[in-house]
């Protein structure tokens, strides 16, 4: 089969590539404006003859051929699609309009990434594909709560009008190697921090709650799902749920003890709970994580500590360390 993967140079989009390349006859088209996608992320497959990089924003129409499409292009944290607010809806909205517009003159098979930020700040726990969410129409967070949820519209009226398959995936918090470190989320912010020997920085009392899911076992959820004949809504995530001062005691403990806690304000409209319902996916898809928080963890240290040490221009076996566009 052809792929095309929008946002294919970012965090899970080139864990996705590489998982589908595994495939023999399996080709890959990697769409990436790298307004948050990295270059470093797919180097491994330049020259790959199975592999092809195009530069191009999904918010404008591009002609070409697949069999199916994965669209995963946005920003995908808070501090990246706040920075231009206005540029993330619409990527979210001109951006899929674009990418099921493809796919119907294709006929190709469509997986939409959608998010759990669409729940909100959840009143139910844990959040099962039909709740309908607590969400701002009017809140910093909106761009992109709202716009995914536009963009599930989106996928559905193309469905039911002109008959597209297609797939959603609801993604929770996923963490691993590649993700960048100046990304702001939170997994990332710990690491950068005690890495540096900063203090960990926490937002209110630290109560809050994620669910952390490895990028192995997500890209394994979107992959059964694109193979599977289900096309409702499915969350993919981890139902282990963990404070996040639970979070940041753990990466302290492992990378540099005794490191302070610096305690701000908590953002409007960060959700007090974040814990996914899999009921479906283990239904439909036979799916469910495998890789403990504890090996995820050790598996992204490490990254981050070779990356770490390839900035500062040490070997990573040397080195020990104790610790926007347009609108």
């Amino acid at each position: 089969m052809r792929h095309l993967v929008t946002g294919g140079a970012g965090f899970i989009g080139s864990h996705l590539i590489d998982t589908l390349l595994k495939t023999e006859g399996n080709s890959v088209v990697c769409l990436d404006n790298f307004q948050t996608g990295h270059q470093r992320n797919i180097a491994h497959l330049i020259g790959d003859p199975r592999f092809e990089l195009i530069r191009h924003d999904v918010r404008d129409p591009i002609v070409i051929d697949a069999d199916q499409i994965w669209h995963l292009a946005c920003p995908a944290s808070p501090p990246q699609y706040q920075k231009n607010p206005i540029a993330t809806i619409k990527t979210n909205v001109l951006g899929t309009l674009n990418m099921l517009g493809l796919a119907r003159r294709c006929g190709a098979r469509f997986l939409l990434a959608s998010t759990s930020e669409i729940y909100g700040d959840p009143l139910v726990t844990p959040q099962s594909e039909s709740y309908l969410g607590n969400v701002s129409c009017t809140g910093p967070r909106a761009c992109y709560d709202e716009g995914k949820r536009i963009a599930e519209t989106l996928v559905y009226d193309y469905r039911r009008v002109h008959g597209l398959a297609v797939r959603v995936a609801r993604i929770f918090n996923t963490y691993g190697p590649r993700m960048a470190a100046d990304d702001g989320r939170v997994v990332t912010n710990f690491m950068r921090q005690a890495l540096a020997h900063e203090p960990l920085t926490i937002y209110g009392d630290g109560a809050q709650t994620r669910s952390f899911c490895f990028v192995d076992d997500l890209v394994a959820g979107l992959t059964a799902l694109m193979q599977s004949s289900c096309e409702q809504p499915v969350n993919l995530g981890n139902p282990m749920e963990l404070s996040v001062a639970a979070l940041a005691a753990l990466i302290r403990d492992r990378l540099c003890p005794g490191l302070q806690l610096d305690r701000r304000p908590l953002p409007l409209d960060d959700p007090r709970q974040r814990r996914p319902d899999i009921s479906r996916a283990g239904k439909e898809l036979g799916w469910r994580p495998q890789v403990s928080l504890e090996e995820g963890l050790e598996r992204t240290i490490a990254a981050f500590e070779m990356g770490s040490a390839e900035a500062t221009g040490t070997s990573s076996s040397s080195w020990r360390s104790p610790v926007g566009p347009r609108s």
